[in-house]
């Protein structure tokens, strides 16, 4: 995720040619116009959901795409899965335990780019819980406007984890064998971002 901000910003953000001596660019994302999801196995199907309150935020080096970080802070309350019974579930101390882990972050570590296929090593924490994870993605594009406040990109980007590691691991026996949930968690991000 944070590899595709930085390439996105070292080129079509960058307000000239870019210079080692040019000051770093920051950016939030706009999340009226992006999106944090996932997908569960549940029984034989697979139940997506998303989260409906968050908020990101960027510095990248244009000299140097690697130097560059991004913040991700999600409220654990906000998930949503369009079904209240489920995500009040969820909200419990079941699953996320919101009124203790109110919060979910994502800090980005390393960025390796090629081309415009990315790979970027990060930090999520879910219920004080941190292990590194592994995003590969794609910068879709940029805007291209003069005016740097209108100046935006996308991207997408997407990883698996294991929800079992970050201390969500509740589950119930199916009649006939196996269990109602699976551990795998597919997460994908597609995100637009504006300069500041």
């Amino acid at each position: 995720m944070a590899a595709m901000i930085l390439l996105a910003l070292s080129t079509a953000l960058a307000p000239g040619p870019v210079r080692a001596e040019a000051d770093s660019i920051s950016g939030r994302f706009d999340t009226g116009h992006s999106e944090v999801s996932f997908r569960i196995r549940h029984f034989m199907s697979r139940v997506r959901g998303r989260f409906d309150q968050w908020q990101g935020t960027l510095v990248a080096d244009p000299s140097n795409m690697a130097n560059g970080s991004v913040d991700v802070t999600i409220q654990s309350g906000s998930i949503n899965t369009s079904h209240e019974r489920r995500d009040n579930d969820l909200r419990s101390a079941n699953f996320f335990l919101v009124d203790s882990f109110p919060i979910i972050t994502f800090k980005s570590r390393r960025v390796e780019v090629r081309d415009s296929a990315l790979r970027i090593t990060g930090d999520p924490t879910i219920k004080n819980i941190t292990r590194e994870v592994v995003l590969e993605g794609l910068f879709l594009g940029s805007t291209g406007r003069p005016e740097p406040r209108q100046q935006r990109i996308g991207f997408t980007a997407a990883t698996t984890i294991d929800r079992t590691h970050f201390g969500i691991v509740w589950n119930r026996a199916v009649e006939g064998g196996g269990l109602m949930l699976g551990d795998e968690v597919e997460i994908e991000v597609n995100i637009e971002a504006v300069r500041q």
